[in-house]
Parts: structure tokens; sequence; C-alpha cells
């Protein structure tokens, strides 16, 4: 199994998302990339942390590579957009690669030079991409919550 962690603005359609993939063994939505220890969903809200909302993404690469985790990252979300998804706004829900290998890294590089160069989107890509740090799995009631509330998947 390996670990892979996106941040793409609210988890919970991130999450969504990639749960729906086969060869995904489990996901987690929580907070990484700041600096402020055992945050709250409160505390991340406050933009304060430094922290975004993130997906924590166990998979079988037998079964699902990097790569196409990688291609469902960049189809959810607005990749041109600096820390705003939708009605969402702030450094939380910015667009972020949390790379945990040299090969993951590398991956993500191509990757969104590969998209950039596409002419997909006129604005540059602002997604970062930067080793994986303290990963803070979020609250019980946040995970798998469309699951939870009956539904399919979020309009992001």
């Amino acid at each position: 199994m390996e670990k892979a962690t996106f941040a793409a603005g609210c988890f919970w359609g991130v999450e969504a998302a990639f749960r729906r993939m086969k060869g995904v063994v489990s996901t987690s939505v929580g907070y990484t990339g700041g600096a402020f220890n055992d945050p709250t969903y409160k505390d991340v809200c406050s933009g304060k942390t430094g922290h975004a909302e993130a997906v924590e993404v166990e998979h079988d690469p037998s079964k699902v590579s990097y790569d196409e985790l990688l291609t469902v990252f960049w189809e959810i979300h607005d990749p041109t957009t600096s820390n705003r998804q939708g009605p969402d706004v702030g450094t939380q829900y910015r667009s972020a690669i949390f790379f945990h290998t040299p090969e993951q890294r590398a991956a993500a590089i191509a990757s969104k030079e590969k998209l950039q160069r596409s002419g997909r989107y006129t604005k540059p890509i602002v997604t970062e991409i930067t080793p994986a740090s303290q990963f803070y799995r979020a609250e019980d009631y946040h995970q798998q919550y469309f699951e939870k509330q009956g539904l399919s998947s979020c309009n992001i």
C-alpha cells in the first residue's frame, strides 16, 4: 500500500471523488501543511493555522497508480485559483499536492507542467507541490461526510 495526500478545497468532495476509485483502500480527511499542532476544524477555519483541508489516500499501486490519482486530483477542482475553491475562501482551501516520496514529487511536477502546457487553463496553475508533513485526522463527523449524509458527490 502507498499513501498520497491532496488538498483541493473542501475535503468532503475531494474524499468522495477518491473513494470511488478502484484500488483506493481507504481515505481520511484532515489537516496538513501548517505549523499548528493538533488543530480542530474550528482552528483550521480561522485561517490562522497554515493547514489545508486535505485527504490522505491509501491505495494499492497494482490497482491504481499515483498518476491516476493525480488525474482525478486535477479534474475535481480549479488549480488556478489561489486559496479558493467555489464559495470556500482561505488558505485552508488551497490547491496542494503533499508528496511522500521523490517519485511522487517528480510525478506531481510532471503532471502539473503537462497540464499547464495543455492549454486547458488560460491562467497559471497555482497548485503547491510540497513535502508531506504531519497529517492531523479531522473529527469523526467529517470522515466520509457525503456517505453519512446520503450524498454521492458535491459540485466541485
